[in-house]
């Protein structure tokens, strides 16, 4: 009786050392997915730490890049309204040189024939000026002798061409003539492409041509 218990104690013992055996293999696994878990839950949370800094580093560039653009676009805009403008007023120069050389050649009053013709030789230039200071001596006396008196007026304007500093604007001008003694006639429509030069920093009459 004593053998047989001896040998199930044996049996027992053996089957516990199993037991224990298999109990600590789970430990073992459990542990070791424990650990893995573990590993994955460091991993998650430094992934989650990583993205918020990356997505700020990618925003700011993104920034950087908006700014840099905008900045260029701002540039360019100034840049683009300044040349506008610039040409704009140089227009504005040529066609106001041109207009004013046209009431220039057209208004002129007898009684001080002399001042009108020195305005005109002012605002000349080249060609034009030479010739016209030639012819003005006679043209002088003749309007004197005629009391003649002639006045003009700008009915429209407008830039024909330009090229460097020089351009010419077409100009439509009514002319109102009168002499002493002699009934007042109707205004005459005249029109003139007058060629402007920039000389310094004033615009002045290089040529006028009459076109019908």
């Amino acid at each position: 009786m004593a053998k047989h218990d001896d040998a199930a104690a044996g049996e027992l013992t053996e089957g516990g050392g199993v037991a224990v055996l298999e109990h600590d293999a789970d430990d073992e696994v459990a542990e070791s997915e424990t650990v893995d878990d573990a590993d994955d839950a460091a991993q998650d949370s430094a992934d989650v730490r990583a993205k918020p800094k990356s997505v700020r580093t990618l925003a700011g560039v993104i920034g950087l890049i908006l700014v840099v653009a905008l900045s260029a676009l701002v540039g360019w805009l100034v840049v683009r309204t300044h040349r506008v403008t610039q040409a704009d007023d140089r227009q504005s120069q040529i066609v106001q040189a041109a207009r004013q050389g046209a009431l220039n050649l057209t208004t002129i009053d007898w009684q001080h024939a002399d001042a009108d013709v020195q305005r005109i030789l002012d605002s000349a230039t080249g060609e034009f000026y030479d010739d016209f200071a030639k012819r003005s001596a006679p043209f002088i006396k003749v309007v004197k002798e005629a009391k003649s008196t002639s006045t003009g007026s700008i009915t429209e304007a407008g830039l024909e061409s330009e090229a460097g500093d020089a351009a010419q604007v077409l100009v439509a001008v009514a002319v109102k003539t009168a002499n002493v003694g002699a009934a007042e006639q109707e205004p005459r429509e005249w029109r003139m492409r007058i060629s402007v030069q920039k000389v310094g920093d004033v615009m002045k009459v290089s040529n006028v041509e009459f076109v019908p």
